[in-house]
C-alpha cells in the first residue's frame, strides 16, 4: 500500500511548481494593469506605433531652404472624401495647444510642425509621445513636419514607460490653461512641452526665421478635403463648429439670409476675437455675447492693429442674435486693405505667398491675392475664432518692426505681380 503513496509524492510537487508558474504569471499581468496611465492594450498600440515608419515621404520647399516630412508619426486619417478640415501650424514651443484644439475640433485636423536644428529629436518625440497619451490625436491629426533643409529625420526614439523618460513628471502649476488638460496620461506628456514654453516667446527663433506661409500651404496640403480652416495654433474656434458648417452646406441655409445664392467663389469668414487669458473660451456666441459685454472679450487685434480686422464690422456681428445651434451667413463684406479675414474655404483657393516668414503681411497677402481672383467674402453669424489672451504689443519679439518693414517692401512688390497675374481683374488692393 505505500507504492501509491511513493508515487503521489512527486506529482504534488510538480503541482506545486505548476501553481507556483500560474501564480507568477497572473502576478504579472497584474502588475501590467496596475502600471500608471497604461494598460495592455495601450502597451500593444505603443509597440505597433514604434514599428511604423517615422515619416510618408519628404521633399524640399521651392526655395530648397527647408525640407517637409509628411505625416510623421503615421496618423489613422483617410487619404480622400474629407469634407471639412482644419489646418493649423505652429513651432515646437506651442505644441502643447494640440489637445486643447482637438476637445474642440471633433474632426480631421492637418498640423504642420516646425523644428529648429536641435528640437527635430525633441519634435518627433512630442509627436510620439501625443499620439500614444493624448486621445484623438493618432485617429483625427497628421504632422508635417519642417525642418532646415540640411537636416535629416532621426530614428524614432524606443518607447518608454511613463515616467520613464526626463521631465514627464507632471506638475500642475505647468498647465496655465483655465480649461487645462483632464487626461493623466496626456498630462504627463505634455509636461515637456509646457516648460519649452516658459523658455520662449513667439517668433523668437533666434538666426532662424518662421516660415508661417510654408507652413499654412504643408498643412492644407497634407490633408485634402473640400473646405479647409485654416488658424493659428494659439486659436480655438466656437463650439460644433464642423457639423454646423456642414449641415449649412448641406441645407443650402447660407443664402437664406440673402437676396440671391452664394457664388461658389465664396469665403465663410469667422469674425476673430481675443478673451483675456484668466476667462474660460466661450463655447458658444450666445456665452461671448456676455463676455463681450463686459470687456473680457474684444475684436482680435484691438491694441495692435484695429484696422485689420474692422471690415469683419463686429458692432454690427455682435448685436445679430445667436439664435438657434446652426450657421447662417449674416452678411457680405467687400475686401479693403489690411482686411486679414480667417476664413473657411475651398481648398483649392490660391496658395500663400511662401517669401512672407516671421512677423507682418503674410496672412493680408493671401487675401489680397482672394480679391483680386473674385472671391466674395460672407460673415457667418454664429461662428467665430477666440484667440487666448489679449494681443498686446510688450510681448513680441523685439525684432518684430524690423521684420514688419521687410515685409512690408515685399507686400508692396507682391502687388504689383498680382496685377500680370490676374490681367483681366478689374480689382485692385
Amino acid at each position: 500500500m505505500r507504492a501509491p503513496l511513493s508515487l503521489r509524492r512527486p506529482r504534488s510537487v510538480f503541482e506545486a511548481l505548476a501553481a507556483s508558474l500560474v501564480l507568477v504569471a497572473g502576478l504579472q499581468l497584474l502588475y501590467l494593469w496596475l502600471l500608471p496611465g497604461e494598460r495592455p492594450r495601450e502597451q500593444s498600440r505603443r509597440l505597433r506605433g514604434a514599428q511604423r515608419p517615422l515619416a510618408r515621404d519628404s521633399r524640399l520647399d521651392a526655395s530648397g531652404r527647408y525640407r517637409l516630412y509628411r505625416d510623421v508619426g503615421g496618423s489613422r486619417l483617410p487619404g480622400r472624401g474629407v469634407q471639412f478640415s482644419l489646418a493649423t501650424h505652429t513651432s515646437v514651443h506651442n505644441l502643447y495647444q494640440l489637445p486643447a484644439l482637438l476637445r474642440r475640433w471633433q474632426a480631421p485636423l492637418a498640423l504642420a510642425l516646425f523644428a529648429l536644428a536641435g528640437e527635430v529629436p525633441q519634435a518627433v518625440l512630442a509627436v510620439q509621445r501625443l499620439q500614444l497619451y493624448c486621445p484623438g490625436v493618432q485617429d483625427r491629426v497628421t504632422f508635417t513636419l519642417v525642418t532646415p533643409s540640411g537636416l535629416r529625420l532621426p530614428a524614432l526614439p524606443p518607447a518608454q514607460e511613463d515616467g520613464a523618460e526626463e521631465g514627464l513628471g507632471w506638475d500642475p502649476r505647468l498647465d496655465s490653461d483655465t480649461e487645462p488638460e483632464p487626461h493623466p496620461p496626456c498630462q504627463r506628456a505634455l509636461a515637456p512641452l509646457h516648460r519649452l514654453r516658459l523658455q520662449h516667446r513667439n517668433y523668437d527663433l533666434g538666426n532662424t526665421t518662421y516660415p508661417n506661409n510654408l507652413l499654412r500651404n504643408a498643412a492644407r496640403e497634407a490633408l485634402p478635403s473640400q473646405h479647409v480652416l485654416l488658424i493659428d495654433m494659439d486659436m480655438l474656434p466656437s463650439g460644433g463648429l464642423h457639423a454646423h458648417f456642414l449641415d449649412l452646406l448641406t441645407s443650402r441655409r447660407g443664402a437664406s439670409s440673402l437676396q440671391e445664392p452664394l457664388p461658389d467663389r465664396t469665403l465663410y469668414v469667422l469674425p476673430a476675437l481675443e478673451i483675456r487669458h484668466s476667462r474660460r473660451v466661450p463655447w458658444d456666441k450666445a456665452e461671448l455675447q456676455r463676455l463681450y459685454q463686459v470687456a473680457e472679450v474684444r475684436p482680435f487685434y484691438s491694441e495692435l492693429c484695429p484696422r485689420c480686422q474692422a471690415p469683419t464690422n463686429y458692432s454690427r456681428w455682435i448685436n445679430l442674435p445667436a439664435g438657434g445651434p446652426g450657421l447662417r451667413v449674416a452678411y457680405t463684406r467687400h475686401w479693403t486693405d489690411p482686411w486679414e479675414p480667417f476664413y473657411i474655404s475651398r481648398s483649392t483657393v490660391p496658395p500663400f505667398d511662401e517669401r512672407f516668414e516671421q512677423y507682418g503681411f503674410n496672412r493680408i497677402s493671401q487675401a489680397c491675392e482672394l480679391h483680386v481672383a473674385g472671391y466674395s467674402f460672407a460673415v457667418l453669424d454664429n461662428a467665430f475664432l477666440i484667440h487666448k489672451g489679449f494681443k498686446l504689443a510688450t510681448e513680441f519679439h523685439p525684432q518684430k518692426d524690423e521684420e514688419n518693414r521687410r515685409n512690408r517692401i515685399l507686400f508692396r512688390q507682391f502687388k504689383q505681380e498680382l496685377k500680370s497675374k490676374y490681367p483681366d481683374s478689374p480689382r485692385r488692393c
